[in-house]
């Protein structure tokens, strides 16, 4: 369980998040939207543990960030950047199983983990031999969410883990991203800009604006209880999403 609660952030004296609160369950994907600038990076890197921030509590499964190491607390989250951040100059497999390594797993232990996680993310053998600039854009996430679990950690942290890619192969790692979720059964906090990948992928949402919570929620609860006009704002300008009725 990853909870966030009353996180305050400022940078020269503006303030970039006010009064943060979430929590997501074991098990569960939750999406943060908002537009640029609302703080949805910041609050990333605060969860993360790469930028203090000035109070308030991140805590997974009830143990607070600031009672780690920073090892340790990174060894907890996997996290996946916008581009899936492989080094270009190690293969596939030297990239899923880097933090292994430095931690001082063996060959074997290395290697029955890659080939687990292969299989979950459904990721051809051959792959692994494979250089970045090899590999399409939907293999290099595969390996990058690969790389992200490696450790077996208890949270998973994506930023626009799709932003880059093409409609028709984002619509398709989508759908895969969604059962991948289900199989490695991670706690996940999934950024994006697009409220139509929230709906799909996460059952809960927040909507954050100026470094403020606007609303969290189903996208039902957006849609037909809007806590203030933004909510409808930013719901109108997503043309492709499908009304209330439509939905299961």
């Amino acid at each position: 369980m990853l909870e966030l609660q009353n996180i305050y952030k400022t940078f020269e004296g503006r303030t970039v998040l006010a009064d943060v609160n979430l929590s997501v369950p074991k098990g569960a994907t939750h999406a943060l939207i908002g537009s640029s600038g609302s703080g949805k990076t910041t609050l990333l890197r605060i969860t993360l543990g790469l930028i203090p921030f000035d109070r308030g509590y991140v805590k997974i499964n009830e143990q607070a960030l600031l009672s780690f190491t920073p090892v340790e607390w990174a060894d907890r989250i996997g996290y996946v950047p916008q581009d899936g951040g492989l080094f270009p100059h190690i293969t596939a497999k030297g990239n899923v199983a880097l933090v292994a390594t430095l931690r001082g797993w063996n060959k074997a232990k290395i290697d029955a983990r890659v080939e687990e996680l292969r299989k979950i993310v459904d990721l051809d053998p051959e792959i692994l031999g494979h250089f970045p600039r090899e590999m399409s854009g939907g293999q290099k996430q595969r390996v990058a969410i690969m790389r992200a679990a490696m450790m077996d950690p208890a949270v998973m942290l994506l930023d626009e883990p799709m932003a880059a890619l093409d409609p028709l192969i984002r619509r398709s790692l989508q759908q895969e991203l969604k059962s991948i979720f289900q199989r490695l059964g991670k706690t996940v906090l999934l950024v994006t800009h697009d409220l139509g990948e929230a709906v799909y992928l996460a059952e809960k949402i927040t909507l954050l604006h100026e470094g403020r919570m606007v609303q969290s929620g189903s996208y039902r609860d957006l849609l037909q209880h809007p806590a203030t006009p933004f909510v409808s704002q930013f719901i109108n300008a997503q043309r492709t999403l499908p009304d209330a009725g439509e939905l299961q």
